[in-house]
């Protein structure tokens, strides 16, 4: 996995609606970005080049404005550019798509405090021109609210431009599955998808409420330009349902198919699934310029013809679009070959390398031996879950290991749990005659906080520390069940995630210092670190770019030349086949370890308090997709085993 320095910091886009080479799949127009981040400056270049446009000709801009994690860096680019670069937003009107019915505007999950805080507060925005849906308009009054909303924004002359986000289940604004096109704004009830994915922003599924006020697909259709965006593989399959599938109300977003001048606006990894991106030789002439697509391409065959490597056929290539292929490379039995030998190198026993052996043909080095391994987990079990099996061969086979946790965790303890443990010590002190009345106070003190809690209110600061320790005690115990001694777990605490509540704030060079701190002091041979990006809270997307920022700085340094890092995935997904660097095979009683080490974070066990939208408990998920990748290796006619935990090699370059 390379950097990617050949990419410009800023990119830029145009619509062409005439068709262009390779995506004739699509039928709406699409940019595909490196990142989100240059993407989200696109974006907000476009909106700050219509406002400076329009201030010349004294004329107003209305915007169409979404909530939720995607617009999130377009609206910090945006008040960047009116900082630093004197963009003003006082002829600018702006309309939100939604809010959540009902709701307080000053609760922490109101889309109001959402846009005040990410925006509004720190442009020079007219609050008279800011329109967002109220949350607290009595139930009989809404229909001449939603009305009065739809007139609101037909006599500002219509919005120019709608940025829109986009749900699991296909949904823009709160518009569900079964939304029609000529809908508008008006009272919804959300779909049990949308209930769920919101579940963590309300510490609970019983906390979300369940209907919103949203506008319409109609309201959205008649914007004179809409720009949807869409960053991480959790978007994918809906994405390409969108953008290829055909159009159809139970994927509203698909509506825009039928829109003028509309653009889906994605990241790579958004975008992994559309046809051009995954399987680029049915588009049409196809370049197999790497040895990664070559690799990309016969897995692909192989899974299409239900065959292993090394029986594909000239006949299987040509019979499905891949004739380039053979072309460009050599006989099919030729490739077959290649990529057999390619796949099973990447297999071995030995994840920190076997030592006086060959390692020409092995993912790492047989020296040095015993390496300085930096295992980095951006919550206090994610070391377990994604890589146990891999951390238990690493300190068996004499390796020095340590265990880096980025994050606390403590805001995935159940409160019971707080209970439970103040009880312990209370019990404690009284068993063993223990006069402790200052302890006893902040028994009686943090107990009752608890019992009169509100549903996703936010914690105390001793209730924070205290669910703090649960996870830390729980993590150690991990540690000690696989052999790792306690003075080579270090917990970070990094700041950008101390906020007490799900929504976390940017990484920043505090961040990075800590990490750097860390790895310039221990200046390991191999750091594995969790590219599983699809963790829908963004902490993982957030650690794993706290640890890229610190390496950068070291990546001149003498020991960094020598490290090589692993990025590891398993909680939320897993690498595809085609990038897997290193496969660490399990045995079922390493399996049955692994399973045992996650069991020690106690507090994650059974039900956890974010599960995301996989209901199995983490145990359960890694093991399916171990033993899943396993079943994949043999498939393609690899040896079998019980189970297969897989790494992407990221170069510091």
């Amino acid at each position: 996995m390379h950097k990617g320095k050949n990419h410009p910091e800023r990119e830029s886009f145009s619509v062409d609606r005439e068709p262009q080479p390779g995506r004739h799949y699509e039928k709406v127009p699409v940019h595909i970005f490196h990142n989100s981040s240059a993407a989200s400056q696109a974006v907000a270049e476009e909106i700050a080049s219509l406002i400076r446009s329009r201030q010349k000709e004294n004329r107003s801009l209305v915007l169409g404005l979404a909530t939720g994690s995607s617009p999130l860096t377009v609206y910090e680019e945006l008040v960047r550019l009116h900082r630093h670069e004197g963009l003003s937003f006082r002829n600018v009107i702006t309309f939100n798509l939604d809010e959540y019915y009902p709701m307080d505007p000053g609760a922490m999950q109101s889309y109001v405090r959402f846009m005040r805080e990410n925006l509004f507060d720190h442009i020079d925005m007219d609050p008279a021109n800011i329109h967002i849906p109220d949350g607290t308009i009595p139930y009989e009054q809404i229909q001449s609210y939603c009305s009065g909303y739809e007139a609101s924004i037909d006599e500002c002359g219509g919005i120019d431009l709608q940025i829109l986000g986009i749900g699991r289940t296909g949904h823009i604004g709160f518009n569900e599955p079964g939304s029609s096109i000529d809908s508008m704004t008006r009272l919804i009830t959300l779909d049990h998808i949308t209930v769920a994915d919101a579940a963590g922003d309300f510490y609970g599924e019983e906390n979300v409420p369940s209907r919103a006020i949203t506008m319409g697909i109609g309201s959205i259709m008649k914007s004179k330009r809409v720009i949807l965006l869409a960053w991480g593989e959790a978007k994918t399959g809906i994405i390409r349902r969108a953008v290829e599938g055909e159009m159809s109300d139970l994927v509203p977003a698909s509506y825009l198919q039928r829109h003028g001048n509309a653009l889906f606006v994605l990241d790579n990894a958004a975008a992994s699934e559309l046809t051009r991106v995954k399987t680029p030789w049915l588009t049409g002439p196809c370049e197999f310029d790497n040895d990664r697509i070559v690799r990309k391409g016969v897995v692909w065959l192989c899974q299409k013809t239900n065959k292993p490597i090394l029986k594909l056929t000239a006949r299987d290539y040509l019979d499905h679009g891949m004739y380039d292929l053979m072309e460009q490379k050599d006989a099919a039995y030729t490739v077959n070959i290649k990529v057999f030998n390619v796949l099973q190198h990447t297999i071995t026993g030995w994840p920190g390398g076997k030592p006086d052996a060959d390692d020409s043909s092995r993912p790492e080095r047989s020296v040095p031996f015993p390496k300085k391994v930096l295992v980095f987990s951006p919550h206090p079990d994610d070391d377990v879950i994604s890589m146990g099996g891999t951390l238990i061969r690493l300190v068996d086979q004499g390796h020095d290991v340590h265990v880096a946790y980025q994050t606390s965790g403590n805001i995935a303890v159940f409160d019971d749990d707080v209970v439970r443990y103040l009880d312990f010590v209370n019990d404690f002190h009284s068993a063993f005659n223990i006069d402790n009345r200052e302890s006893m106070e902040f028994y009686e003190k943090t107990v009752q906080f608890i019992k009169s809690k509100k549903p996703a209110q936010e914690d105390s600061a001793d209730v924070l520390k205290i669910k703090t320790l649960i996870r830390e005690g729980e993590a150690k115990a991990a540690c000690r069940f696989v052999g790792i001694p306690e003075n080579n777990i270090h917990f970070l605490n990094l700041p950008f995630y101390q906020t007490g509540t799900i929504r976390k704030n940017r990484p920043g060079d505090t961040d990075a210092d800590i990490v750097y701190s860390l790895v310039s002091g221990l200046q390991p041979h191999q750091i594995y670190a969790a590219g599983d990006l699809t963790d829908p809270h963004g902490t993982h997307r957030f650690c794993l770019q706290t640890i890229l920022k610190a390496l950068e700085r070291c990546r001149d340094e003498a020991w960094m030349l020598q490290c090589y890092v692993w990025l590891y995935r398993g909680a939320w997904q897993e690498w595809d086949i085609e990038d897997v660097d290193m496969a660490v095979p399990l045995s079922p009683q390493e399996l049955q370890k692994k399973r045992r080490a996650i069991f020690k974070h106690q507090s994650q066990k059974d039900r956890p308090l974010f599960p995301g939208v996989d209901s199995r408990e983490f145990w359960q998920r890694a093991e399916s997709r171990n033993r899943g990748t396993a079943d994949r290796y043999n498939r393609l006619g690899m040896a079998e085993y019980e189970a297969i935990e897989v790494f992407k090699r990221y170069h510091v370059s």
